[in-house]
Formats: C-alpha cells, structure tokens, sequence
C-alpha cells in the first residue's frame, strides 16, 4: 500500500525530456471506484526560480511509468498526455 504521505516530497521526473515537473500537490480520485485517476503537480516557487510556470500539471494515473525511493517518473507532453487525454471533473460533479 502507498500513503500519499510517501510520495509528496518525491521529484516527478518527466521521462519525455528529463525535466524535473514538480510534487504532487493533490490527487484525483475517482469516488465511485476509490482509484486514483491522476497526480496533481504544483510549480509552486522553486519552479519558478528556474523560469518554470506557475500552473497545476495534470498527469493521468497511466502516465506514471514507476515509484521509486525518491523520483516518480511520468510520460508527459505539453503539448497533450502520451496516452489519451484527461480531463479532470467540473467542480460540481462528484462521478
């Protein structure tokens, strides 16, 4: 079992280009099934000391390639996911 507690502090690691995206600064869970559908991963500041963007980073839970001691590694584009797209529930739906 994994605790989000164990991978916040971890470096999301883009296996596309090898950039550092961030941490995870929450999930999406979907409520009926109890699964995580995708990581959410703040620039936050240290981001942008390094002329990284200030945005929410979306990566769907089938982008994340491996869990390792201290790196997650994802498959990201920017320009859209490698694997299908995400889009995350409207604010008022709870499905």
């Amino acid at each position: 079992m994994l605790k989000i507690s164990d991978i916040q502090s971890k470096d999301i690691v883009n296996l596309a280009d090898g950039r550092l995206l961030g941490h995870i600064s929450d999930l999406d869970i979907n409520l009926t099934t109890g699964r995580v559908e995708a990581l959410i991963i703040g620039g936050g500041k240290v981001m942008n000391l390094f002329g990284g963007k200030d945005q929410e980073v979306v990566i769907p839970w089938n982008n994340v390639i491996k869990i390792g001691s201290d790196v997650i590694l994802v498959r990201h584009n920017e320009n859209g996911f490698m694997d299908g797209q995400y889009l995350p529930p409207s604010k008022g739906d709870t499905t």
